[in-house]
């Protein structure tokens, strides 16, 4: 029995591990996009792409799916991509924003209302939580191997254009306007590595959930994570204290 046990026990973890590499790819898949998108789908010509594809490497992302969502941008084999946002609320009122990239509006529409409605939510219309959070440029640096301080980036952050910068153990954060992250990214990248450069939705306030809706709250956010249209899922939300 103990055998058993231990294959259910490895066999979790790793299904586990799939779950998130699964996530990390969707999304690197998204970011790959809109690089293509917004410039040349040729990487010699498209910083944010390189970047973008650096990842994917750093990830070991398969070199097919790095090209599939690359054709998307560029329009290979006819299929035509478009990203929407919707807005909702979660469990105990909590403010959700989800972003996705389809190929079909009406089929990533019903599974996202479905996800809300299965978990106590409801989706809402344009408009009815987006104002509750901020479209920021962001960038990270992370800190690993970096021989500079904290100043140092600060200073050159703010030399290049950015608004602000937060400071972990881990990484620097830097932000800015939306319409300035293209500079910013481009000055930076002449004395960093940067690990993320992409513009996101960041919460003015939060919520916490209600200790009796978390369990229903947590499921939406993974059925939301989980669906393959859905690139990004930004939460005005906290967990209660010792929940994760």
């Amino acid at each position: 029995m103990s055998g058993h046990s231990k294959w259910h026990n490895i066999q979790g973890r790793k299904n586990a591990q799939d779950a998130k590499r699964g996530k990390i790819f969707q999304k690197i898949s998204r970011d790959l996009y809109q690089a293509a998108k917004a410039g040349d789908p040729d990487p010699a010509n498209n910083p944010q792409l390189r970047l973008v594809m650096d990842k994917a490497r750093a990830a070991n992302m398969p070199k097919d799916n790095v090209q599939r969502a690359i054709d998307k941008a560029s329009g290979v084999g006819g299929a035509k991509f478009e990203e929407i946002t919707y807005e909702g609320y979660g469990p105990g009122g909590t403010a959700i924003m989800v972003a996705a990239l389809t190929d079909n509006k009406n089929r990533t529409a019903a599974a996202v209302r479905s996800a809300f409605t299965h978990h106590g939510g409801s989706l809402g219309a344009a408009g009815s939580v987006s104002y509750m959070f901020d479209r920021k440029g962001y960038i990270v640096i992370l800190r690993d191997g970096l021989d500079a301080d904290e100043d140092t980036v600060l200073m050159d952050a703010l030399d290049a254009g950015a608004d602000d910068m937060k400071t972990s153990d881990d990484q620097f954060e830097i932000f800015s306007d939306p319409s300035s992250l293209t500079a910013v990214r481009d000055a930076l990248q002449q004395k960093y590595n940067l690990d993320t450069a992409e513009v996101r939705m960041f919460p003015e306030n939060t919520t916490e959930v209600p200790e009796d809706k978390v369990s229903q709250y947590q499921g939406l956010i993974d059925e939301l994570e989980s669906n393959d249209d859905v690139s990004d899922v930004y939460e005005a939300a906290t967990l209660p204290e010792g929940v994760e």
